[in-house]
């Protein structure tokens, strides 16, 4: 995430900084250049999944809303149950583990998600939908879960596409770096329920 969106044309990195949680190992803001966007990201130590998963669903139901003071431009961003869209991009800890309880919506908010992980249609579907959130994109099968695609889903979610484009763009940008073919690629990722 940290070099793929500090090198992308349309990203720039604002600041990276530890949260003052031992289980996320940094955070990192980033600003899209020509929209009023910002990507915050916490990467957790990797023996923390099941915790990361856990906040996943936490922000999904709207659970904690939160503000982060950013210095340049001084703004406070809405994050966690804030923020507008949620995702979570790594291994798929629920072929691995379940989640004793899932929390119930917070608010009549629409909060849509992004889950880059393997098969996370069939893992995360029915903790998801007890969230009240909207899987905008998911997959299906086994995948890399890299930062072009999360770049090539919010690309299409910041121009307020379709679910079904977001799905093409995630698709097209899989199969580029992959090569395993615009066919399978189009298989691999699902929009809605």
């Amino acid at each position: 995430m940290k070099t793929f969106f500090s090198r992308s044309p349309e990203w720039s990195l604002i600041e990276c900084h530890p949260t003052g949680q031992w289980w996320i190992l940094e955070r990192c803001v980033f600003a899209h250049r020509r929209l009023q966007i910002y990507l915050i990201a916490d990467a957790y130590r990797g023996d923390q999944i099941k915790q990361a998963i856990v906040d996943f669903f936490d922000a999904a139901s709207g659970g904690h809303p939160e503000n982060l003071q950013i210095a340049s431009p001084s703004r406070n961003l809405p994050i966690h149950g804030g923020a507008n869209l949620v995702a979570y991009v790594g291994h798929d800890g629920l072929m691995d583990f379940r989640v004793e309880s899932v929390p119930k919506p917070k608010n009549g908010e629409r909060r849509d998600t992004i889950i880059l992980a393997c098969a996370s249609k069939q893992y995360f579907g029915s903790a998801l939908k007890a969230t009240g959130a909207h899987p905008l994109l998911w997959t299906t099968g086994l995948m890399a879960p890299e930062a072009y695609t999360l770049k090539a889903a919010l690309d299409g979610w910041a121009a307020q596409e379709s679910g079904e484009a977001i799905r093409e763009r995630a698709a097209l940008a899989y199969d580029r770096y992959q090569h395993c073919g615009l066919r399978g690629a189009r298989r691999l990722f699902a929009t809605g329920w």
